[in-house]
């Protein structure tokens, strides 16, 4: 494990001490758990637009014409 120094605003760190106080947490917790959910939702969009980057149009033409045409639900009176 490695340390990090970070310069916050008083105001950002002292939300933090009272979040992570509701958990109950430590700050270092609180801040690795921040910061490993913002890593994870970046790399998943990075992967979404990887993926999406491969994707062709005649195949997306080829499964949507699979696609049965039947009412909206919301036309459904449901």
């Amino acid at each position: 494990m490695s340390a990090l120094t970070v310069r916050l605003p008083d105001s950002v760190h002292e939300k933090i001490r009272e979040l992570a106080q509701r958990d109950p947490i430590s700050v270092n917790q609180f801040i690795a758990s921040a910061t490993a959910e913002k890593m994870a939702s970046m790399m998943t969009l990075a992967y979404l637009q990887s993926e999406a980057a491969k994707g062709q149009r005649k195949d997306f033409d080829r499964f949507l014409k699979a696609v049965p045409d039947l009412p909206d639900v919301s036309d459904a009176g449901i």
